[in-house]
């Protein structure tokens, strides 16, 4: 490396001298006939040995040997030079090949360039100027935020609509939750209306029945009570009129008692009496034994009766188990009080009838009230349903169409991604620097206008290089400039940071010959259901505008500029997010 160094020039490209240059001053600086470059000068040994001539042997001789050790020390460094001649002199040829083959390589790339930049003229007259990229990005950026701004409104409204949708469904759920409650309360009260009558028909009969007992107890007791009145005062007359044929027995037999004590007997004389007196007596007498008989009779007859009333009063003992009747009529009375209460329970169970004979009146013109009410509800809410599910088809509809638009918009943003990442890899934007910034996700909507400022700033430098490498042209800087322009141009990035400056995103222009926004707000707010008329009505008045647009908007694409005189090729269609829309 030393000798590399010394052999080296400050003017030699890449700090090496040429072979034929290096091998002239080795000629130059040794002398013919001699082997190395210390052979030509004394050595230093000898030099000093001139003055001092009177020096021991002894140290001549350590001298000698000094000498002889440098003589070999400067052979040896003769042999090294050598070779590092030699090997410089390889790598000379060697670098002039590759000066050879980089010169080749230099015409080529000149030859390359002019072949670019006559491709590059062509394509610019084919895209109508340098502004036309400019001008494509800004309408596509554009048509994308129109895009965004449909593709906003539409959630929105679908968002709407879903909320309406449930909103609808909560009110359906609720009604229905609503008719089941009524239908619970109305088939409680048929039950309660059907117990109500059962117990009313029980009550019916248990009165019926109690009627009937009540009148047959009734009965009975006035036929026993007439029955009993009736043998008492029988049974008292005939006591009386027995009582008094008894007294009168006894008083004549007295009288005839006495009268034969106190008269004597006459054999022959019948008494005081005359026979008239004897008749009436006999008569009386017969009279007497008639009536006694009867009386005996009749006495029969009321032992009967009374043997009848004490088998009775027996039985009702018996059935009763009370022996004392003074607690039987007490117990007769309590019982004829009891019925009485009965009687008085029967009354109040009849008026508690009627009463709810009238409550069962009210309760079914009620009901028939509430059976008219709830027909004209049924038919109310079958409206009211009716309408909702219009509704929900007409909302189901609009969904499918928003759903269709947000499918159609969503595969032109697929295509702008792809789009928008073929061009942002192809220009070489995919710097370390900006793939740090924008991270490794690719293109997404979030990110979508970096990737666009990023292709516009990186499209105006290339453009910008190019414009001044040809404005500079290639004999002003030889080939040394060409090199640099090129290296200036591929190899640097943009002189601001990707990400640094702010995107300013246009808003879009309220003249634009594109369907504005408030004309498809009109269109999409359209809430009343149309007939089929209206609706192809409609359509065409919507398809002729999109013509007499789509004609303007191509007749200033095919428009020259005055000021550029570019072509403008690329304006020839709208972009596929236009016609998507």
């Amino acid at each position: 490396m030393a000798a590399e160094g010394a052999l080296s020039t400050p003017g030699s490209p890449g700090g090496l001298e040429s072979p034929s240059m290096m091998l002239r001053k080795v000629s130059v600086n040794t002398p013919k006939g001699s082997k190395s470059p210390e052979a030509i000068s004394p050595t230093p040994s000898k030099a000093r040995m001139l003055p001092g001539e009177g020096r021991p042997k002894s140290q001549l001789a350590k001298e000698d040997s000094h000498q002889q050790e440098n003589r070999f020390t400067s052979t040896a460094a003769t042999h090294s030079a050598t070779a590092q001649i030699a090997k410089l002199q390889d790598q000379a040829d060697m670098f002039t090949r590759k000066i050879e083959l980089e010169k080749r390589r230099v015409a080529e790339l000149d030859k390359q360039i002019q072949q670019m930049n006559a491709k590059i003229m062509e394509q610019r007259k084919k895209m109508g100027g340098v502004n036309a990229a400019k001008e494509n990005n800004a309408q596509i950026s554009k048509q994308i935020k129109i895009l965004e701004n449909r593709l906003d409104k539409a959630l929105v409204k679908y968002n709407e609509a879903v909320a309406h949708n449930k909103a609808l469904r909560e009110n359906i759920d609720n009604l229905r939750r609503e008719r089941l409650v009524f239908d619970q309360i109305y088939k409680k009260l048929e039950r309660e209306l059907q117990e109500k009558k059962r117990e009313m028909a029980h009550i019916i009969e248990i009165s019926n029945l109690a009627y009937e007992s009540r009148d047959a107890a009734v009965n009975e007791m006035a036929a026993l009570k007439a029955q009993a009145d009736k043998e008492q005062a029988a049974f008292e007359a005939e006591w009386k009129e027995l009582g008094k044929l008894i007294e009168h027995d006894r008083r004549m037999k007295d009288m005839m008692k006495s009268r034969e004590k106190t008269a004597p007997p006459e054999p022959e004389k019948k008494g005081d009496m005359s026979v008239e007196e004897e008749q009436k007596l006999k008569k009386k007498v017969i009279r007497g034994n008639w009536n006694i008989a009867k009386d005996k009779v009749a006495q029969a007859v009321s032992l009967e009766k009374v043997q009848s009333y004490g088998e009775a009063f027996a039985k009702i003992q018996e059935a009763t188990g009370i022996t004392d009747i003074d607690e039987l009529v007490t117990t007769f009375i309590n019982a004829e009080d009891q019925n009485f209460s009965l009687f008085n329970y029967v009354n109040e169970l009849n008026q508690e009838i009627e009463k709810l004979e009238e409550q069962i009146a009210d309760i079914k013109a009620e009901i028939e009230k509430y059976k008219g009410q709830g027909v004209n509800t049924d038919n109310q809410r079958k409206k009211i349903l009716k309408e909702l599910e219009d509704r929900l088809v007409r909302t189901e509809a609009k969904a499918e169409v928003y759903e269709g638009k947000h499918a159609v918009a969503q595969k032109t943003m697929n295509a702008l991604k792809v789009g928008i990442q073929n061009i942002f890899t192809k220009i070489g934007c995919a710097t370390p620097a900006v793939k740090e910034l924008l991270g490794d996700a690719g293109v997404t909507e979030s990110n979508m206008m970096q990737y666009l400022g990023i292709i516009e700033q990186r499209t105006n430098e290339i453009l910008q290089l190019y414009a001044a490498s040809q404005s500079g042209g290639h004999g002003g800087g030889g080939l040394d400039g060409v090199l640099g322009t090129i290296g200036s141009i591929l190899g640097q990035g943009p002189q601001t940071p990707a990400g640094a400056t702010t995107i300013a995103i246009e808003p879009p222009s309220t003249t634009d010959d594109m369907q504005t926004e408030s004309e498809s707000d009109e269109e999409e707010m359209e809430e009343r259901p149309m007939t089929r008329d209206e609706l192809r009505v409609k359509t065409l008045k919507s398809l002729g505008k999109r013509e007499g647009q789509a004609k303007s908007y191509a007749a200033t694409r095919f428009r020259k500029p005055e000021t550029t005189g570019r072509a403008s090729a690329m304006r020839k269609a709208p972009p596929a997010a236009a016609e998507d829309t």
